[in-house]
């Protein structure tokens, strides 16, 4: 999973990344809630871990803005705000859950295990059907009338973005942060050659080149 924690407590930044990446999650930090927004409206985060008291702009005004923009990633609330008018006030707000400060990293862990289960069961028998394909993320498998396809992991999360936000133009930058993530030591270049892979793979022409932009999937 790809994680944006919003905090801005320098020392439990250092300890939450550590314990983070440690347990297989992808995390990128963001210290004020301007910055907060403008990552989490990228779309490229499975889970968004927030502070309610941050500068520049609080927790709830960034959550409310996010759910605004139609964005519905998981969202807990880690705060030391533990009235019962501030948890109603979260959870009205947008939050998915609402953990309050101090806390045990157990916890904090089995919560987040508890949001992708809780996305995971979403996606399950939930195939997109398109252009004369039908894709099974979970599987990572498209049937075409009688032929099944098998795609590696990055060409099927590629293609999940893509037929998600079908007729839409995805950013070449949006991908890529979404599929290689912002510290993967890996060249941008590697959105046009996946892309290539995908058309190949699948013999379509579904998958469009917005020059200079990115790219969209579209009915044939």
């Amino acid at each position: 999973m790809k994680l944006l924690l919003v905090e801005d407590e320098q020392r439990l930044v250092e300890a939450l990344s550590y314990l983070l990446k440690k347990n297989g999650y992808a995390t990128d930090i963001a210290m004020d809630g301007e910055s907060g927004v403008e990552m989490a409206l990228t779309g490229i985060y499975d889970v968004i871990i927030l502070d309610r008291m941050l500068p520049k702009l609080d927790g709830i005004s960034l959550l409310q803005e996010f759910r605004h923009r139609g964005f519905d990633t998981p969202v807990l609330f880690l705060t030391a705000r533990d009235a019962l008018k501030d948890r109603i006030e979260g959870l009205d707000a947008g939050a998915d859950d609402y953990l309050v400060k101090p806390f045990s990293s157990e916890e904090l862990l089995a919560r987040l295990r508890a949001l992708a289960r809780r996305k995971t069961k979403e996606l399950i028998n939930q195939t997109i059907t398109a252009s004369g394909m039908n894709f099974d993320p979970l599987r990572g498998e498209v049937t075409k009338g009688q032929e099944i396809i098998q795609l590696s992991v990055k060409e099927s999360l590629l293609l999940e973005l893509l037929m998600y936000n079908q007729g839409q133009v995805i950013t070449k930058e949006r991908i890529f942060e979404k599929i290689w993530g912002y510290y993967s030591g890996t060249d941008i270049a590697n959105v046009d050659l996946y892309i290539h892979y995908l058309r190949k793979k699948l013999s379509t022409s579904a998958i469009k080149t917005v020059r200079g932009v990115g790219y969209l999937f579209e009915e044939n």
